[in-house]
């Protein structure tokens, strides 16, 4: 029996070849350097419209900061070629890190990437100088802000911590490679602070709680480095309010808190440095110290809780919500108690006389 006859197809050898040119969709331009043009349905330049999906991007998952940033800066690269374009660059980080909540410190980082990986350099300043001079329009009118309404402090507020954030991660970098602060932002805080502590309502307080917890130890060393005793003058402020402003309980219980934070170098911890048990001696907080322990046993584990609770700050300062944690303490002192707290009123009243 004869066998079936199978058919082979025959072989066809390929046209395409790997070192082939990459293939671009019909209109597509993959030319970045190419201006932006302007859209003639609502006006808007295609960068804006970029930009504002990045920081809208960059709030919602801020973890895809380190992998995009690179991506981002290049494109703009590409774009942004002239003066009014790096203007509006700049503003729209600074309206996105001074009124979208928690994207201060994301816009910070921003910011400092930007100012050492953008090219373009006009007569005009580059894009830390126009930051710069964004925040000093801000920072001129602090004194009106800080006794303005319930909405404009709370405007005030967000530029505050946002320049604080600025100071901590905008790194300015020496003709000799050496990294630095920026140092106008050094003497700004002070000043913010002062005006802040002069008006001493509740949120304007506990904006400055936020602004020393974050940047109190940073401040204080590059004082101290120039010789400055500032923040002891900050912390006699915070004495101050804390015997004569009419700020609620909860707010006076912060800044103590804040003065003990301060009493322990901010928290950090030398291993080298041998242990020394606080004294009326060697700590010039003692006495406020010892009577918020003394007076509030549980406070230090309640307060702890408060710092734990992301929504404590933007509560009480957006919706005046009352914290009510230490309303089941007892107001009444011991007579040793007393006796310190009196103590601590009749040198604290010295000081000031001084």
């Amino acid at each position: 029996v004869a066998k079936p006859q199978v058919a082979v197809a025959p072989v066809v050898i390929s046209k395409l070849s790997a070192n082939a040119p990459e293939f671009y969709p019909s209109g597509y331009n993959p030319n970045f350097a190419e201006p932006p043009f302007e859209d003639g349905c609502d006006g808007y330049l295609p960068l804006t419209e970029y930009v504002q999906d990045f920081l809208n991007h960059l709030t919602e998952q801020p973890g895809c900061f380190e992998t995009e940033i690179e991506q981002f800066a290049e494109t703009l690269n590409g774009w942004v070629t002239t003066d009014e374009a790096l203007q509006e660059l700049m503003e729209l980080i600074y309206q996105q890190a001074t009124s979208v909540p928690n994207f201060s410190y994301m816009g910070a980082r921003l910011c400092n990437y930007l100012s050492h990986h953008l090219t373009i350099n006009p007569q005009s300043g580059n894009f830390r100088q126009l930051l710069l001079q964004r925040c000093q329009t801000e920072y001129e009118n602090r004194d009106h802000a800080a006794k303005g309404d319930e909405i404009t402090r709370k405007q005030f507020h967000a530029f505050v911590l946002f320049l604080a954030e600025l100071y901590l991660n905008l790194e300015i970098k020496g003709t000799k490679g050496q990294v630095t602060r920026a140092e106008v932002l050094q003497d700004g805080l002070g000043e913010l602070l002062n005006a802040l502590f002069s008006n001493p309502v509740d949120n304007n307080l506990i904006c400055a709680v936020k602004l020393l917890k974050l940047t109190g130890s940073v401040l204080e060393d590059a004082w101290k480095e120039k010789g400055k005793n500032e923040m002891d003058e900050m912390i006699q402020r915070i004495e101050n309010v804390v015997l004569d402003a009419n700020c609620s309980r909860d707010v006076k219980q912060m800044l103590l808190k804040l003065v003990e934070l301060r009493s322990s170098n901010w928290g950090r911890v030398h291993a080298t440095s041998p242990y020394r048990e606080a004294t009326p001696e060697n700590d010039p907080n003692y006495f406020m110290v010892r009577i918020l322990l003394f007076t509030m046993p549980d406070y230090q584990e309640k307060y702890q809780e408060l710092l734990e609770r992301e929504d404590l700050f933007p509560d009480y300062e957006e919706n005046g919500t009352d914290l009510s944690y230490f309303d089941d303490i007892d107001d009444e002192m011991d007579p040793e108690i007393e006796e310190a707290y009196e103590k601590f009123c009749l040198e604290s009243e010295h000081k000031r006389k001084q």
